[in-house]
C-alpha cells in the first residue's frame, strides 16, 4: 500500500507542479519577450531570466501542487473503491497518513530549502541581470557600420567594426555637453565598469572640444580617454524577496519579518494542507475523482488569502508578530478537527487525541 501510494503521489506532484509552472512561466515569458523587444534586455539574458523564473515558480507552487496531488490520488482511490478494500484489510486513516507523509516529508525539506535559500538567490539574480541589462541599454544600440544615438541624443556613435571580444574599431563620437560639442576619434574603444560606473574607454585617438564658428578650440591626442555613460537605472536595489534569509532572522523590521514568515510558511503550509487533504479527499464512488476539488480550492485560496491578510495586519502593527504567523495555522487546525469529526465521528477524534487505538 505504502509503495503504491508513494509512487502515485510523486508522479502526480511532479505532473501538477509542471503544469502550474508552465502556466505561470508562460505568462512571465511574454513579459520577458516584451522587455527584449523594447530593448531593455538583450536576447542573451532571456534564457537566464527564464530559467530563474522557473526556479521561483517551482518554489512558490510547491504547496498547491502537493495539496491537489493528495486530493487527486486519494480521491481516485475512493472512486475505484480501493479504500474500501484497504479498510477491510485493517488499514485505517492512520495508515493513510503514514503513506502520505512518507512521500511528503522529503518534499517538505526540498520546499524549505528552495523557499529559504534558492528563491532569494534567484530573485536577487533576476534583479541583478535586469539592472545590468538596463545599464547597458545604450551600449547595445551601438552597431557597426551605422550611426547610433545614446543618452537622449547627446552621444552619437559611429563604429566601423566590432570584434568578437566586443572591442570597437574605427570609432567616431560626437558628445554634447552644456553649450559645447566634442568630437572624439579613436583607433578602438571598449566598455569598462569603473567604480560602479559605466565608461567607454577610447584608445589611441584625438579629441576636439568647441563650437563651430568659434576660435576657442581644445585639440589633444591621447593614449586612453574615458567617457562616462549616464546610468539609466540608478543604484541597484535588491528586492525584499532577494534578501538573504540569515539577515531576515536577525531583523526587527516588520516588512522583513513578513517576508521571513512567507518563506517559513511554505514547509508549514505544506504539512498542514497535506493533513487537511486526507479527510477532504473522501468522495463517494459515484461523485468521481474531482468530487471535492471545488471545496478544496476554496479552502486553499481562503487559507492563502488569510495568510496574506494576517501578514499585512502584522506589518501595519494591528496584530503581534507571533499572531501574524500562527493565526492561520490555528484556524487550519480547527478546520482539520471539524473535517475529521465529520468523517469519523467525535468519539474517534477524542480517542486519537488521547493517543488510544480505535
Amino acid at each position: 500500500m505504502d509503495r503504491m501510494m508513494m509512487s502515485d503521489l510523486l508522479k502526480t506532484i511532479f505532473s501538477v507542479l509542471i503544469v502550474l509552472v508552465v502556466i505561470i512561466v508562460s505568462r512571465n515569458f511574454i513579459k520577458i519577450l516584451k522587455m527584449a523587444v523594447d530593448g531593455l534586455i538583450s536576447t542573451e539574458a532571456i534564457v537566464s531570466i527564464l530559467g530563474l523564473k522557473i526556479v521561483l515558480a517551482s518554489a512558490n507552487f510547491m504547496v498547491p501542487a502537493v495539496f491537489v496531488s493528495v486530493l487527486m490520488v486519494l480521491g481516485r482511490m475512493y472512486r475505484d473503491q480501493e479504500m474500501s478494500a484497504l479498510s477491510s484489510a485493517g488499514a485505517g486513516v492512520g495508515r493513510l497518513y503514514i503513506a502520505v507523509f512518507k512521500t511528503i516529508i522529503p518534499v517538505v525539506f526540498i520546499a524549505a530549502w528552495m523557499s529559504l535559500y534558492v528563491s532569494p538567490w534567484a530573485a536577487s539574480k533576476v534583479e541583478k541581470i535586469i539592472f545590468e541589462e538596463k545599464q547597458n541599454i545604450g551600449v547595445r544600440a551601438i552597431a557597426e557600420g551605422r550611426f547610433s544615438e545614446y543618452n537622449k541624443g547627446n552621444l552619437i556613435f559611429y563604429v566601423e567594426k566590432i570584434s568578437a571580444d566586443n572591442v570597437m574599431h574605427g570609432v567616431f563620437v560626437q558628445n554634447k555637453r552644456a553649450n559645447e560639442v566634442g568630437i572624439v576619434t579613436a583607433e578602438k574603444a571598449e566598455v569598462r565598469a569603473i567604480n560602479n560606473d559605466l565608461y567607454i574607454v577610447f584608445i589611441n585617438g584625438e579629441r576636439v572640444q568647441g563650437n563651430a564658428g568659434e576660435v576657442d578650440f581644445v585639440l589633444e591626442t591621447f593614449g586612453e580617454y574615458a567617457m562616462r555613460l549616464e546610468s539609466s537605472t540608478g543604484i541597484q536595489v535588491n528586492p525584499i524577496s532577494g534578501i538573504d534569509t540569515r539577515r531576515l532572522l536577525e531583523t526587527q523590521e516588520l516588512d522583513e519579518l513578513s517576508e521571513l514568515h512567507h518563506r517559513l510558511s511554505v514547509p508549514f503550509s505544506l504539512i498542514v494542507l497535506a493533513i487537511m487533504a486526507v479527510p477532504l479527499a473522501q468522495v463517494s464512488p459515484r461523485s468521481g475523482v474531482y468530487g471535492n476539488l471545488v471545496a478544496a480550492f476554496l479552502i486553499y485560496f481562503s487559507f492563502a488569502n488569510f495568510e496574506k491578510v494576517s501578514s499585512s495586519w502584522m506589518v501595519k502593527g494591528e496584530i503581534s508578530v507571533w499572531l501574524g504567523f500562527w493565526a492561520v495555522y490555528f484556524l487550519a487546525f480547527v478546520l482539520i478537527v471539524i473535517l475529521l469529526v465529520r468523517l469519523y465521528g467525535l468519539s474517534w477524534v477524542l480517542l486519537q487525541l488521547k493517543g488510544k487505538q480505535v
